[in-house]
């Protein structure tokens, strides 16, 4: 199971301080919360890409790359790719490159993004973004596993004998996961091709998102690729801890009324009781994420934002040692404790497997008593009914055994 951040690296002011951050204070500040992942013993940083105010990520792959120099273990990602209006030929070529920068430590996460202005703005037509994704995946999907590729698509020029350059490293294409918030089809694209699939998991109830992973599932085992739950799923967060629960409501308030997407819909004790929203203290997080596995199966990877609607830096950065501290290690514990041998690892690339053994441990836990070992809990509950923090949701089936699946 992998555990990180990722950050869409919107500016907003602070609610608290009423500060504008620079633009170049906002991009130091996605790298400062890179490799303080690191250092607090997570696994993925993941940033968005967009193309207009209020946000400062247009090329995730420069950022990428400085962080593959700044890091040495942990696995960089995109959040999302455009894969509608990026060009298949130079996100091949881009994101090979970089791959070979940081050694494997690469994955992408392809989506449409959630910005219609975009698509005019790279020649692209809003109306046609099913039929881009479809056909620029399809076109990328080839390009990093073929030579002297021919082509010919709606949305670009034609290709005769093109091979995209560098190849991926040792032959490997870096593993992508497709992102959706509401498309069956990009589950589906995911279950085609035998890929990850990775629900945004942020505004709407868990119920919805279970939807779509168990359309995932139920899927990726029709086209082939083993059994239900043998199909690669990462979700998506948002997450605000405290030492206690009323300290983290209160601190964590003057940024979700701050935040559109979110105050629209619901309070915030409406949002954190029926939305995937992690607000509490650091058991209240860990009884939740724990069960996000009894809606979704078991799953290989959970990223969360923390620096979303002008949280500063500061803040954030607490935020990571509190995961890395007091959250994840106890998340791994009782997740291994409880995964069945049939449930494939999270993707890596074959060449990490000597950095990660080499890497630095996580922080030992501030506080080692905060929660009895795995060993001394109850076994995990059979799926009957969702705990009562994802009411609404649907629980998934117990999936077939099948045959392994192919991880990098």
């Amino acid at each position: 199971m992998q555990f990180g951040i990722f950050s869409v690296g919107e500016l907003a002011p602070d609610p608290r301080a009423g500060r504008m951050p620079t633009e170049h204070e906002r991009i130091r500040a996605m790298t400062a919360l890179a490799v303080r992942a690191e250092e607090a013993g997570l696994d993925v940083f993941a940033t968005g890409e967009h193309h207009s105010p209020p946000y400062v990520c247009s090329a995730p792959a420069t950022l990428l790359a400085y962080l593959a120099a700044r890091t040495r273990r942990l696995i960089l990602s995109t959040a999302s790719t455009l894969i509608t209006t990026n060009d298949p030929v130079r996100v091949a070529e881009e994101y090979a490159l970089l791959q070979h920068l940081a050694g494997g430590r690469l994955d992408l996460i392809a989506g449409r993004g959630d910005t219609p202005d975009v698509y005019p703005w790279f020649g692209q037509d809003l109306r046609e973004a099913g039929a881009l994704a479809g056909e620029n995946y399809a076109l990328l999907h080839r390009l990093w596993r073929e030579t002297d590729v021919d082509w010919r698509g709606r949305s670009r020029a034609r290709l005769d004998g093109f091979t995209s350059t560098p190849r991926p490293l040792d032959g490997v294409p870096p593993f992508v996961w497709h992102a959706s918030a509401r498309s069956p089809e990009t589950a589906e694209r995911a279950a085609h091709y035998g890929d990850g699939f990775f629900a945004d998991h942020l505004l709407a109830p868990v119920g919805h998102y279970a939807r779509l992973v168990e359309l995932y599932r139920t899927r990726y085992a029709e086209h082939g690729h083993g059994a239900p739950e043998q199909a690669i799923v990462g979700l998506g967060g948002q997450l605000f801890v405290r030492a206690r629960s009323q300290d983290a409501l209160s601190g964590f308030r003057p940024y979700f009324d701050r935040s559109p997407a979110r105050a629209l819909h619901w309070s915030l004790e409406e949002a954190a009781a029926r939305t995937p929203l992690t607000v509490g203290s650091p058991d209240e997080a860990i009884e939740k994420i724990l069960g996000f596995r009894e809606v979704y199966g078991h799953y290989q990877r959970q990223l969360f934002t923390v620096d979303h609607a002008g949280v500063p830096l500061e803040t954030a950065l607490e935020q990571i040692d509190i995961l890395g501290e007091r959250i994840v290690p106890v998340l791994r514990r009782e997740l291994a404790a409880t995964r069945p041998p049939t449930v494939p690892p999270a993707p890596r690339h074959p060449a990490t497997d000597g950095r990660q053994a080499q890497a630095r441990p996580a922080r030992p836990p501030a506080h080692p008593q905060a929660r009895p070992p795995a060993a001394t809990r109850t076994a995990e509950p059979a799926r009957t009914a969702p705990p009562r923090h994802l009411t609404g949701a649907s629980a998934l089936p117990p999936g077939r055994v099948g045959q392994p699946h192919r991880t990098h």
